[in-house]
């Protein structure tokens, strides 16, 4: 199936354009960095340490009246998610705020008509917080270095350094959302991130097939004409693959529910940046590369 045929996009010579935006957001993504290892930003419980608690009721409740009633006990500071189905309220607050048993006793104090048990409750100490954040750290850099590694064996070092820096990219602009955004860092952007990195990598590695492809048949021609002919021809196929995960991420997004809604607005933002820079951000970086070394003729081309 084709969406577009014959396509003749110069995507080489928006690549200036491309740097600039991409640079920005970039800049924007290392300050959330800075500020999620100094804890600064909206650090969830898994970083920073806190309780999370499912609780089910009898009777049907909103998430306003659990909140009224939790900060009449004196519990102001929570994070409230209600679950499809079932009654149920996870309720969330960070380790300085209160206990869980404040937690239930507000509740059996001021929701004296309506009975709940509590489903589960886990709590999170700051030391185990501190181990996540390093263990997240560390598992980003093994699928870095995992992923310059297999493009470098498949292709080339260019082309594994053109993918880590787009797949480095698509993190960091997912960060920077967040950031902007003031939204929850937790586990789940984690996973997210960790997803559109996997992503991304396909979306380019096809890219990178069709490059290298055109570079065999056409040794004459030049740089950005080889890259430009690859990409245009790969822009159908890039289109509807994108478009298809899209929608996916977004009805996950509109009726996944409020526990994993912050983990499908991070697939959301990650598919379109991941399509993003496979072609403005890795396919330049390479061109660049390659161009440096092409024979003189072609650059007199």
């Amino acid at each position: 199936m084709e969406l577009l045929r014959n396509t003749n996009i110069d995507f080489m010579g928006l690549r200036k354009i491309s740097f600039i935006i991409s640079g920005i957001v970039a800049i924007v993504g290392i300050l959330g960095v800075i500020a999620i290892g100094r804890g600064t930003a909206n650090m969830g419980i898994d970083f920073s340490g806190g309780i999370a608690m499912q609780v089910k009721f009898n009777q049907p409740v909103t998430t306003q009246g659990v909140r009224d009633a939790l900060s009449k006990g004196g519990i102001h500071e929570v994070e409230l998610q209600e679950i499809t189905g079932g009654n149920q309220i996870l309720v969330k607050m960070h380790k300085s705020e209160k206990s869980a048993q404040n937690v239930e006793d507000a509740l059996k104090q001021n929701l004296a008509g309506n009975a709940f048990t509590v489903e589960s409750s886990t709590e999170i100490g700051p030391s185990i917080g501190e181990k996540l954040k390093k263990d997240t750290l560390i598992a980003v850099a093994l699928s870095m270095l995992g992923i310059i590694l297999y493009i470098a064996w498949r292709f080339d070092f260019k082309f594994g350094v053109g993918a880590v820096v787009a797949t480095m990219h698509d993190v960091l602009a997912m960060i920077a959302v967040f950031y902007v955004l003031h939204k929850e860092v937790n586990i789940l952007l984690i996973t997210a991130v960790l997803t559109i990195a996997g992503y991304s990598l396909t979306d380019t590695v096809v890219v990178f097939d069709r490059i290298r492809e055109n570079m065999h048949k056409s040794l004459k021609d030049p740089m950005f004409v080889i890259f430009n002919r690859s990409i245009n021809e790969t822009l159908s196929r890039t289109i509807i693959t994108s478009v298809t995960t899209f929608l996916s991420a977004v009805s996950l997004y509109l009726f996944g529910g409020e526990v994993i809604n912050d983990f499908a607005f991070a697939l959301v933002i990650g598919v379109l940046v991941a399509t993003y820079s496979s072609i403005f951000v890795a396919s330049p970086i390479v061109a660049l590369w390659e161009k440096s070394s092409e024979t003189p003729e072609a650059k007199a081309a």
